[in-house]
């Protein structure tokens, strides 16, 4: 039977399980669209721009682990989908990008609105090509969805929309069916080599990535032979904080607690299923082992002394039989205490008269809505601050998941981000963490919110500032400059859209304003007037930061600003470490 390539491709994508694609319309993509309109068991979601689409179908795939489709009309259209599809590809998620294009005859004239997606996606997918044929789109295609399923990444399927309404003969050409990831079982030699280092080593501390999802309980009984102290990335907080006796807090700029500590004392450090970005927080003169599924990863970041290429669940069940039970338990006491004493002052920094304090503390702030927000909660979180603030004071359970752009690192997401897993599960409470800043940037996707009255809590830490971008300023010895934004009062814009929405300026209405926001149905906006001031305090402080801190505030000083010096002070000294 004759069908149209635009039609094969969508009973191509319903076959794999994909139940929708985000994406704007547009002439090159009408094929598509109109495919998607005749299918029975798959939908078009209508976003406001094709970045948004992007991070919605990256939303979407990390809830689910399936994969999640998006998709843009030639030149500008598709062009917007690259730094969600970038932000896809970092994270690992199966995603799969229709990239339509111009008339296949007008390919290499300079046409309007050519470009060359085929190649502009090759750096952000695992797999790029362009269907120029009928007859290669089956296979293509096949092609592509395993790919993303399967490295796992994203894959780009370059369309002209001339050859999305040619015909096809479909007999005889199979739909695949979704499949779902191998487990990899590393090689008995790699892991005897593990074994001999944990053996040897008196003090072995685990740092912990999102690698070991789904292997919670495997980490924890290997932690419980060898008496170490289990540290963590920001992507592995969810993985493996909860329910951990073992736990001294995560590394990194974001970090807290005893972990950097916890490595840099260990006779051993195992990086457990972490491609942790940031060498200066990792040990160069601490024996390491390192085991991951991909070994690529395997000692790019810093020194490796004991590689093993292999499922992490795989790795340490094949691991435990051979592992000596460590006696000692004294470095393991002493990194908890550790941890304990600093977690308590963090604590102490956020509670003390922090009720009456205006403009509100954002960590109070985070607080307060973790402490509201349903047990199996989906937070998806903006870069910046609100980073900090989910990484510090969000807390896992097994059950809720947190959802950022932690290794792109891009503005905007946290909305996007939580329109796809909306659509994915909408029966489970989902919050959007939205810096004033991200959510500005792409601030139309209120009005996709409204369009499909998705059960989306946008909560918005609303300090009318870049604040992580002040603190880097700060950190080089410059003072803060361009960094700052008029007030915008954003309950107004989301009442403007019909969105029902709340304002909180006193610190004492947060909660109830959280629980009204939560316990509705349909989209709804909490503009929180947090500290503008509050910043970021690294677990580890380097004399450089410091002397960075001290030029910075000697030259704003000087230029008139030592009042924004005072309050910026006042209100950072409850975060600054204190030995």
């Amino acid at each position: 039977m004759a069908i149209s390539v635009a039609e094969h491709l969508v009973n191509q994508l319903v076959a794999a399980g994909v139940s929708r694609i985000y994406g704007i319309v547009g002439d090159s993509l009408n094929p598509v669209v109109d495919a998607v309109r005749r299918t029975d068991g798959i939908d078009w979601v209508h976003v406001r721009h094709e970045e948004a689409a992007a991070f919605a179908a990256a939303g979407e795939a990390e809830l689910t682990g399936r994969l999640a489709v998006c998709a843009g009309s030639c030149g500008p259209g598709n062009l917007h989908l690259i730094n969600g599809l970038y932000d896809a590809n970092r994270s690992r998620l199966p995603v799969l990008a229709i990239a339509s294009h111009i008339p296949s005859n007008q390919i290499g004239t300079q046409f309007f609105q050519e470009t060359h997606p085929d190649r502009l996606f090759t750096e952000a997918s695992v797999f790029s090509e362009m269907i120029s044929t009928p007859a290669q789109l089956p296979r293509v295609t096949r092609s592509a969805i395993q790919h993303a399923l399967g490295t796992p990444g994203v894959a780009v399927l370059t369309l002209p929309g001339d050859v999305a309404d040619l015909e096809l003969d479909d007999e005889g050409q199979a739909l695949n069916p979704a499949t779902r990831p191998a487990t990899l079982v590393p090689d008995e030699q790699d892991v005897a080599a593990l074994a001999a280092a944990v053996n040897d080593a008196k003090k072995v501390t685990l740092f912990v990535g999102a690698g070991a999802r789904g292997a919670h309980s495997e980490v924890l009984a290997l932690a419980e032979e060898l008496g170490a102290p289990v540290g963590h990335s920001l992507r592995g907080k969810e993985v493996i904080q909860y329910d951990n006796p073992f736990d001294v807090g995560m590394s990194g700029l974001l970090g807290y607690g005893a972990c950097q500590e916890a490595m840099e004392e260990a006779d051993l450090l195992v990086l457990v299923g972490t491609d942790f970005p940031y060498p200066d927080f990792l040990p160069d003169d601490v024996r390491t082992a390192q085991i991951d599924i991909d070994a690529r990863h395997l000692g790019r970041r810093t020194r490796l002394d004991v590689p093993v290429h292999g499922d992490v669940g795989a790795t340490i069940r094949m691991l435990l039989p051979l592992v000596k039970r460590k006696r000692s338990r004294t470095f393991l006491k002493a990194m908890l205490k550790k941890h304990d004493k600093t977690m308590s002052k963090v604590v102490g920094a956020y509670t003390r008269k922090v009720e009456k304090h205006r403009p509100i503390h954002p960590e109070y702030a985070a607080v307060q809505l973790d402490e509201t927000a349903g047990p199996d909660a989906v937070f998806t979180v903006d870069t910046g601050m609100n980073n900090v603030w989910a990484a510090r004071y969000l807390t896992p359970n097994g059950r809720r998941r947190v959802i950022g752009s932690f290794l792109h690192g891009s503005m905007a997401n946290a909305l996007p981000h939580a329109i796809g897993a909306a659509f994915a599960d909408p029966g489970r409470q989902v919050v959007a963490l939205a810096g004033d800043g991200g959510l500005s940037m792409l601030l139309g996707e209120l009005i996709t919110l409204r369009t499909y009255d998705l059960p989306v809590t946008v909560v918005v830490f609303n300090n009318a500032s870049l604040g992580m971008v002040k603190l880097e300023m700060l950190v080089e010895g410059m003072p803060a400059h361009a960094t700052d934004s008029p007030a915008v009062d954003y309950r107004r814009l989301a009442e403007s859209l019909d969105i029902p929405a709340i304002r909180v300026e006193d610190p004492r209405e947060l909660r109830g304003a959280f629980a009204d926001a939560l316990g509705r149905r349909g989209p709804v906006l909490v503009d929180v007037v947090t500290d503008p001031n509050a910043l970021s305090i690294p677990p580890t402080i380097s004399a450089g930061q410091v002397r960075g801190f001290a030029t910075s505030m000697t030259k704003q000083i000087f230029g008139g600003g030592s009042g924004e010096v005072m309050a910026m002070a006042r209100s950072n000294l409850r975060n600054i470490p204190r030995p």
